[in-house]
């Protein structure tokens, strides 16, 4: 049985992976209908503010009655409260399924326990913890969020063979071929907010927006300490929403945001940026930027190009152990390092 529970929680692992960059701040989440083994609804949650998973995969199944008696195979215990929708576990109770399979349980205050308690009072069979490490490594951002109360950290960047992120000269154009610089593009339109430190801002004048791929803009984050002038820059001229992270006032002007840090560190910034909603964060720093964070241990993940070519002098690149794990994206290595693996600087 147990084998069963974990063909159709993987299942719930692919829907809810296809809502990565609508659902924002909240969850992936699939669900899975099954009845006399064969799955008659599936859904996922696709878009903030919409339908949730459950509620979709429920809309799915024409004859609702075949519900009654089935299989509800969900990634994350279905929620309990009323947010931008109504409760799940009310409209999962009203379809009496024989019982519940969750991966996790909601790491939520407002749910914890508290979805799984429902159903087990309407004598609904609850099943947790079915391949739970996969279903923690899915959410990876929301469970950082909601027990570490920051946004999950990404840092990217491009480092040449010989270990140098830019020339000379400061100049980096191109380290990573085109088929990474997509890459990127689909990695900006899945997280929340972008960050680069005001050098970058200054010297690459980068729109930070996501033009190789289909999906929505991060909202741009600018790590100013000295308040030097950003005027005529495409960050702050231009749509798009950006927050500068200052030693001035708190201002606003137009879709641009400036907060004044008391204590102007990296956690500050990341306290600053929960507290406004930003739930993940891609950092496209520089190799100053990036090392402040390394050394400060706030960073979840790292992504590393190491592109086919060599500076020989320059700038080099951040001070992060890489290990020779990579995937080939066109000739480019790409080196994926968790925090959790016990990685350290050189």
């Amino acid at each position: 049985m147990i084998k069963i529970h974990k063909k159709y929680i993987e299942r719930t692992f692919y829907l809810a992976k296809k809502g990565l960059g609508g659902v924002r701040q909240n969850p992936l989440v699939g669900c899975v209908i099954v009845k006399e083994n064969k799955i008659i609804g599936e859904g996922y949650h696709k878009k903030y503010g919409e339908k949730h998973a459950e509620i979709n995969a429920i809309d799915s199944v024409k004859n609702k009655e075949n519900i009654k008696g089935s299989s509800i195979y969900i990634n994350l215990e279905p929620c309990s409260h009323y947010g931008k929708t109504p409760p799940c576990v009310v409209e999962l109770i009203k379809y009496k399924p024989k019982e519940v399979i969750i991966s996790n349980r909601d790491p939520n205050i407002k749910v914890n326990g508290n979805g799984i308690n429902a159903l087990k009072a309407k004598k609904i069979k609850v099943i947790e913890g079915i391949k739970r490490k996969e279903g923690e490594g899915l959410n990876k951002r929301f469970f950082t969020n909601q027990n570490k109360k920051r946004p999950y950290v990404i840092l990217k960047w491009a480092q040449t063979e010989d270990g140098y992120i830019a020339r000379q000269d400061g100049s980096s154009k191109w380290i990573s071929n085109s088929m990474s610089r997509k890459l990127v593009h689909k990695w900006r339109s899945e997280e929340i907010g972008i960050c680069v430190g005001i050098d970058t801002a200054i010297k690459d004048n980068p729109k930070l927006n996501v033009r190789r791929w289909y999906g929505e803009d991060p909202k741009r984050i600018i790590i100013n300490p000295k308040n030097k002038s950003l005027e005529n820059k495409k960050v702050l001229n231009d749509k798009l929403s950006t927050f500068v992270m200052t030693e001035e006032e708190d201002s606003t002007s137009s879709e641009n945001k400036f907060f004044k840090l008391n204590t102007f560190t990296f956690k500050n910034i990341l306290n600053k940026l929960y507290d406004e909603g930003i739930s993940s964060l891609i950092v496209e720093g520089g190799s100053k930027t990036i090392n402040h964070i390394l050394k400060d241990n706030l960073w979840d993940e790292a992504r590393v190009f190491i592109g086919n070519v060599n500076f020989k002098k320059g700038t080099r690149a951040p001070n992060l152990k890489i290990r020779n794990k990579h995937k080939d994206i066109n000739g480019d290595k790409l080196h994926i390092i968790l925090n959790d693996e016990g990685n350290s600087n050189k």
